[in-house]
């Protein structure tokens, strides 16, 4: 078939307008990803963790916890921790694993020298974008705590970095495209309606800019993909968790949420009904799910065994019995444990080892 000159004229037109349409995206996109460079830590957050890090007794868990609450600190801890050495690039997937790679004193400098913003003091270059991602990602974060602990979720350390970074494709679109969001999501109310503007007015989403951006500050595949699937209607694993809690924070900050997309992706992470009620219902009080273990727990695999017992109301006999040990034996492993935790009984023992996360 001959093509006539005026067709292949026009054809040969748009595709040259489409090439530099994307080209005009890519760079956008490209400075938006360099600009995510200076993406800054809230001041109160640094100061926080400077003091935390300069005490005479420095507490993994109050680092972690402190890390994990802003955006900016969980990217610079986890792009330095993989960048350590071959061995652990790309591996460490956690905050937990990352501060347990890194000294006081390379967080200490990391801290030290970050860029902050303050609600107070803030300058024209982020507006409030900082505080307003803070706010949603750890309400995400607190979701995604509360689902992994009634799903029983073996990644649970990991989930915190997924959940609470899982938007940060946002403020790339954000950077570069000045209307966003507002003029490109018009008058869409629901997560999903959102994204499926992004995909038609832009070509991509925020979900699967976040990934990219994510594997270009050389993060875990693991935490890159959860980040890019969150959005995915086939979302599974941890993708599905970061959704499921992303609807979760919206509707626990009084967005329109869809209850079928809720209950669908509820079961998809097996959850049915009346657990998501329980979530659902606890969301608007403090945490009260299974303590995460972040102190190196200083009990041996058999003396846990016997702590465990010992907290279900067990006499020695019984733990005896139950572990094949003699009675002396398991006295033992008690006066070491007391001697371990600075516990005066029974009662304190098992106390502080849940409180710690090690029951």
């Amino acid at each position: 078939m001959i093509t006539s000159p005026v067709r292949s004229t026009t054809e040969s037109s748009s595709a040259s307008v489409q090439r530099h349409h994307n080209e005009g995206h890519g760079r956008r996109l490209t400075a938006a990803f360099e600009a995510l460079e200076a993406f800054p830590v809230l001041a109160e957050s640094r100061n926080r963790l400077l003091r935390i890090v300069s005490a005479d007794r420095i507490s993994p868990a109050d680092i972690v916890a402190t890390v994990e609450s802003d955006i900016a600190l969980v990217i610079s801890v986890l792009r330095m921790a993989n960048q350590l050495d071959e061995r652990r690039r790309g591996r460490v997937e956690s905050v937990v694993r990352a501060i347990e790679v890194l000294s006081p004193e390379s967080v200490q400098a990391l801290a030290s020298r970050a860029r902050t913003f303050d609600f107070f003091e803030r300058s024209s270059a982020w507006d409030t974008a900082p505080e307003r991602f803070r706010l949603h990602g750890v309400a995400t974060q607190r979701a995604a705590d509360r689902l992994a602990s009634e799903a029983g979720y073996e990644h649970r350390d990991r989930l915190m970095v997924t959940s609470l970074l899982h938007d940060v494709g946002k403020l790339v679109l954000m950077h570069a495209y000045p209307g966003y969001p507002g003029q490109v999501h018009g008058e869409a109310r629901t997560p999903e309606e959102r994204v499926h503007r992004e995909r038609r007015e832009l070509g991509v989403d925020h979900a699967l800019v976040g990934g990219v951006l994510a594997r270009r500050w050389g993060l875990p595949s693991a935490v890159a993909s959860a980040i890019e699937r969150h959005h995915s209607d086939d979302a599974t694993g941890e993708a599905a968790f970061v959704r499921l809690a992303d609807m979760l924070a919206h509707y626990a900050q009084g967005s329109q949420i869809s209850p079928n997309s809720l209950l669908k992706v509820a079961r998809s992470i097996g959850l049915g009904p009346s657990e998501l009620r329980s979530v659902m219902y606890d969301l608007p009080y403090p945490s009260s799910g299974r303590p995460r273990q972040i102190d190196p727990c200083p009990l041996s695999g058999r003396e846990v065994e016997v702590l465990k017992r010992l907290a279900e109301g067990k006499v020695y006999k019984q733990i005896a019995a139950e572990l094949q040990l003699s009675t002396s034996t398991v006295r033992t492993h008690l006066h070491n444990i007391y001697g371990k935790l600075g516990a005066v009984d029974r009662a304190q023992a098992v106390l502080i080892a849940t409180e710690r996360g090690w029951l």
